[in-house]
């Protein structure tokens, strides 16, 4: 049940309701079209909501579409690594989609990096590379292509983090200090999470370091858990105040239900801090449904945090003091002046679920960038088994149509461009956004795109003519002679005859023959 925050003024619910209604408009005309909107209804973007219930943006970031109905500028700015050159990355249209064909074709042929993510907001509280602070050297940009995801129908890219990555700005205006109110949001995944400190959003100090208690508001979003107990295995969204993740007054969860999100692709984690006696936390599936809220209470009872000392710097993919061991992922995000309405969340959350983040291409069974497929084995014993990935490893299993819903989607991937090579493809896990399909001495896992050479090299395969005369073939990109082969229901690059057991010459052409179908979780 969602709880209502302190202090909020009639009036502001009132302005707040009337912007449920603009999305739910938008929803339905959604459900009532023939395909995606190029952009949402003007006046009923997360930026927008929040104005009209009096609780303005002053920051907000996103690699994927724009954040107010009129914004027609640039979301992100890519630099390459073959000649150094930058280009902004903007929109489709004003209010829609990021032109994701714009930053495909500027990186063609070679990788670029992510050096600065520009705030929507009048403000222009935009994010650079984070420079050293207190606990961490200076931090790298992140790859433009390590996440591509869909939004609104589009194939666009998200922000994958890596450790000793990160963004922030210590010069902005209009952000909350020393105990004002604010509220913040932003889209994650709980697909590409861990424990180390700190995957953060949120305000910051200024001068990279930790200069002490309150003097951070940030949203977390991990599996380290500060405070014992934590109740479950996480992700949870927590409250970074500085010295501590929160999940309640007393840092540890009071809450016994709060198990955390679980491994879901997509997730709104939301943060709300009056600077004096009262903070919340909420969770939602950015892909359906609303807002939980797992606390809402006094501030933490250790002292320095009644009131905040905030600073007022942005801080993305770091701790206050750069302490840059995490990873995580960032699609969107605000941070507004005052404490938004409960009502004003649940619009933005009936908002971001109606991009339809995650969804299906529309394209389905063929090697096309963005079509989903599965890979059938078509040796004799097997044409009822797919690739799929398990515990990180990629095997094959039997999958029909009575299969679950996890494993089905186990065995659902996303073509993309190869990593390595545009004239190859890599494989994209359905369930796991930002993961794929690589090999590691000869064995196939499903893991997170890094971005470096040796990764892009090994989740690229260069489709051929089935070996067997049947289906396709994948040479591996950097071992060409191998081949994409399942040897005793597991994954390997094999060659035809070799000195381990999966390179047997029995069955081989047969092995690495395989049906490109359509996919079991469209």
């Amino acid at each position: 049940m969602l709880t209502r925050s302190p202090h909020i003024r009639p009036g502001r619910l009132r302005s707040a309701a009337l912007s449920v209604l603009a999305v739910c408009a938008t929803l339905a005309a959604l459900l009532l079209g023939t395909g995606a909107p190029e952009a949402a209804a003007a006046g009923s973007l997360p930026c927008d909501v929040y104005a009209a219930a009096g609780t303005p943006c002053v920051a907000a970031h996103s690699l994927v579409r724009a954040l107010y109905g009129s914004y027609g500028g640039p979301l992100y700015q890519v630099q390459r690594a073959s000649d150094g050159a930058k280009k902004n990355i903007g929109l489709l249209s004003a209010g829609g989609y990021a032109d994701a064909a714009a930053q495909d074709s500027f990186c063609a042929g070679t990788t670029c990096v992510i050096t600065e993510i520009y705030d929507q907001s009048a403000r222009h509280n935009n994010l650079t590379v984070e420079g050293a602070g207190g606990a961490g050297a200076a931090d790298v940009g992140a790859p433009a292509d390590a996440l591509p995801v869909t939004a609104g129908g589009h194939q666009v890219y998200g922000l994958e983090i890596s450790a000793g990555m990160g963004y922030r700005d210590n010069s902005t205006s209009g952000v909350a200090v020393n105990g004002q109110a604010e509220g913040m949001y932003m889209v994650t995944s709980g697909t590409h999470v861990n424990n180390r400190c700190c995957f953060d959003y949120g305000n910051a100090e200024t001068n990279n370091k930790d200069t002490g208690n309150g003097h951070m508001d940030a949203i977390n979003f991990g599996t380290e858990c500060w405070f014992s107990p934590c109740y479950g295995q996480g992700p949870w969204v927590q409250a970074d105040l500085e010295n501590g993740l929160f999940q309640s007054d007393a840092g540890h969860s009071r809450n016994t239900s709060d198990t955390g999100t679980g491994p879901l692709p997509f997730v709104t984690a939301l943060l709300k801090n009056n600077g004096q006696n009262h903070f919340a936390l909420k969770y939602g599936n950015a892909q359906s449904g609303g807002l939980t809220t797992t606390y809402s209470g006094g501030e933490p009872t250790t002292s320095g945090y009644a009131p905040m000392h905030q600073e007022g710097a942005i801080v993305l993919g770091t701790g206050g003091d750069n302490s840059n061991g995490s990873i995580g992922s960032f699609f969107e995000g605000v941070m507004t002046s005052g404490i938004p309405t409960d009502a004003a969340d649940a619009a933005v959350q009936a908002d971001i679920v109606s991009v339809g983040y995650g969804g299906a291409s529309g394209s389905a069974g063929t090697l096309n960038p963005g079509a989903e497929i599965s890979l059938r084995a078509t040796t004799s014993c097997c044409t009822t088994d797919y690739v799929r990935h398990q515990n990180d490893a990629g095997v094959l299993s039997s999958i029909t149509s009575g299969s679950s819903a996890l494993d089905r989607n186990d065995a659902t991937w996303i073509v993309r461009r190869g990593l390595a090579s545009g004239s190859c493809v890599s494989f994209e896990s359905r369930n796991y956004p930002g993961d794929f399909l690589r090999h590691h001495d000869y064995r196939l896992y499903r893991q997170p795109m890094d971005g470096t050479a040796q990764f892009r090299a090994d989740a690229t395969f260069c489709p051929q003519s089935g070996k067997s005369g049947t289906g396709t073939s994948f040479a591996s990109y950097n071992y060409p002679t191998r081949y994409l082969r399942h040897y005793a229901y597991n994954l390997y690059i094999a060659s035809d005859g070799g000195s381990d057991d999966f390179d047997s010459s029995t069955s081989w052409s047969d092995d690495v023959s395989w049906a490109v179908s359509s996919p079991w979780a469209p």
